[in-house]
């Protein structure tokens, strides 16, 4: 892993990854320059299940690659094409296909991580604890590393760390408190995504792993905006008090006066959260 000093030149390409129901989709990938062994994150994009694309991450995205790692940030089945558990299944599957193609982007396949914003947070958590029944059968098919698309359900898509930004950790709670305050696109997002409160429930990543469902607990940072209007930070706390009740090792950074999606645009707070993230990985990552 590079110094904390480093800085590189980044490469940013788009490129297919993953073709369900036969439509191809694509993935960003910022990579650094001239580098090799880097840790590698999955990033998967915020928008209440329902809207957005791999391009919410270029701030960050950028920012990580210029400090030395790797973003692949995915576009997956959301609420408008699919319902749960179609979210967590891609990114379970770009877990997968990064392992694939990890050293050609100068990365390391010992040091997958997935990262998410908002509802893309809640994906990467419940994706990175893999409870039983987190992935649909049969699992879609990926860009080999010959360009071919196959279904590579032999390959472990464990990973060593993850990342919640601003994360929507339990859908139900975020519904009911969405419907109080009057935040429709919210719940209607919700909607689209779960059907119902009740598959809602079933997909809450605190109630996952207290009832002790998850599979995986890995090393967890999460990142909680003080003024996040979309995002209770009870609830962040729910999530935190789930991950300890287990033994897990979870870490929590607050930046005060920043709203929700903070991270998405340039600022000091946010060259910040990219030290705070690259920092973790690096502890976590590449040994």
């Amino acid at each position: 892993m590079p110094t904390s000093s480093q800085r590189f030149e980044v490469i940013q390409e788009d490129v297919p990854w993953s073709c369900p129901d036969g439509k191809t989709l694509l993935a960003r990938v910022y990579r650094p320059a001239a580098i090799k062994g880097a840790p590698v994150l999955i990033n998967i994009h915020g928008g209440a299940w329902s809207s957005g694309d791999r391009t919410q991450a270029d701030v960050y995205g950028r920012g990580l690659a210029e400090a030395g790692c790797v973003v692949a940030s995915i576009d997956f089945r959301d609420g408008r094409v699919s319902r749960h558990p179609s979210g967590t299944t891609d990114a379970l599957n770009g877990v997968r296909w990064a392992s694939l193609h990890a050293e050609g982007w100068g990365g390391s396949p010992q040091s997958l991580g997935l990262i998410g914003s908002s509802s893309g947070g809640h994906i990467a958590l419940l994706a990175a604890t893999h409870p039983a029944g987190s992935e649909e059968s049969p699992l879609p098919p990926i860009v080999d590393l010959d360009g071919q698309a196959r279904v590579r359900a032999d390959l472990d898509p464990s990973v060593a760390y993850v990342v919640g930004l601003w994360p929507v950790s339990d859908p139900h709670y975020r519904y009911r408190y969405a419907k109080r305050a009057g935040l429709t696109r919210l719940a209607e997002g919700g909607t689209s995504y779960f059907g119902d409160e009740a598959m809602m429930r079933t997909a809450s990543v605190p109630r996952v792993v207290v009832a002790g469902e998850a599979t995986q607990l890995p090393p967890a940072l999460v990142v909680q905006p003080g003024e996040d209007s979309n995002v209770p930070i009870e609830m962040t706390f729910d999530l935190l008090r789930a991950w300890q009740s287990r033994a897990g090792h979870i870490e929590y950074a607050h930046f005060p006066d920043q709203p929700h999606g903070f991270g998405g645009r340039a600022s000091q707070e946010t060259t910040d959260m990219v030290a705070l993230v690259r920092d973790f990985v690096a502890r976590f990552g590449p040994r």
